[in-house]
């Protein structure tokens, strides 16, 4: 190992080591701190002490904005115990910080307490989030138009555009989640704590199917059934055509002529909104 990599690992086990209660750098950085010299005005401990303050201001604040939602439903002081806490469990492993939140969802599961009594519709919100975030940058393909799709056999296999995200949830997050942020938009773009009537109206009674797409640059949630929830679950596990609606229609209350009509319109309702891409496409820009 050079010592130029040895000073940046020291340095950067410094720089991210959690912060104490009041905000200040922890002892037990003397690595980094014997690194450092001091000048005039500032001690070693003092300066490194600057970078730890800035590093976790910034890393604090990217989360943040990357989650209003489950700050809104749990409250600001909340939020904050549940993001550090998060944070210190899973810290940033990406040269981006676009990827602080992506082991959220399975945290909070594990952790429900740290999310107080709002936590299901908190996990369901962290899922929405983060299934937007992920559709925003991933990429997107040449569509398979209609007739591409009525041309193949039963025993095709299909792709799904690498955008689209499927959340299922027992709240209406997708009505939620813009009020929120149309709120913040007129306080200043900081999310205010909803209050416990409006967080209790957002509980369905039955659950509720997303699919989460992109469409020119901008993110568009939609609203499908269960059976079509299904087929495209199967179809993005790499079902063929028949597997996939087998898998959709076996615990489907409609008779058998509905579901042939509901197949018919799903397949079409999917291609015309672009949602099965050409894999030939895939392939070939696929990385060697």
């Amino acid at each position: 190992m050079t010592a130029l990599l040895e000073f940046q690992r020291t340095m950067a086990r410094a720089v991210m080591r959690p912060l104490s209660w009041r905000d200040n750098m922890k002892r037990g950085s003397e690595d980094g701190i014997a690194l450092v010299k001091p000048n005039s005005r500032l001690s070693s401990f003092e300066r490194l002490e600057i970078y730890n303050r800035s590093y976790w201001s910034r890393v604090l604040e990217a989360f943040s904005e990357d989650f209003p939602g489950v700050r809104a439903l749990l409250g600001a002081r909340q939020f904050d115990r549940l993001r550090r806490r998060y944070l210190e469990d899973c810290p940033s492993e990406s040269f981006t910080m676009r990827d602080l939140g992506r082991n959220l969802a399975s945290w909070m599961e594990r952790n429900p307490a740290l999310a107080g009594p709002h936590f299901r519709i908190a996990l369901d919100m962290a899922k929405l989030e983060w299934a937007e975030i992920e559709s925003f940058d991933a990429a997107g393909y040449e569509s398979l138009s209609p007739a591409g799709v009525a041309a193949l056999g039963p025993d095709s296999t299909m792709q799904l555009q690498p955008h689209l995200r499927l959340v299922e949830s027992r709240h209406e997050i997708d009505t939620l989640l813009p009020e929120v942020r149309a709120a913040a938009k007129r306080t200043g773009g900081v999310p205010r704590s909803l209050a416990s009537r409006r967080i209790r109206r957002a509980a369905s009674a039955t659950p509720l199917y997303l699919a989460i797409h992109r469409f020119e640059l901008v993110v568009h949630y939609k609203r499908i059934d269960a059976e079509m929830f299904r087929l495209l679950n199967a179809v993005a596990q790499g079902a063929s055509i028949a597997g996939a609606i087998d898998a959709a229609y076996a615990e489907s209350t409609l008779t058998p002529e509905q579901c042939q009509q509901h197949i018919h319109d799903s397949f079409a309702l999917f291609a015309a909104l672009g949602w099965f891409c050409n894999p030939g496409q895939m392939q070939s820009e696929a990385p060697l």
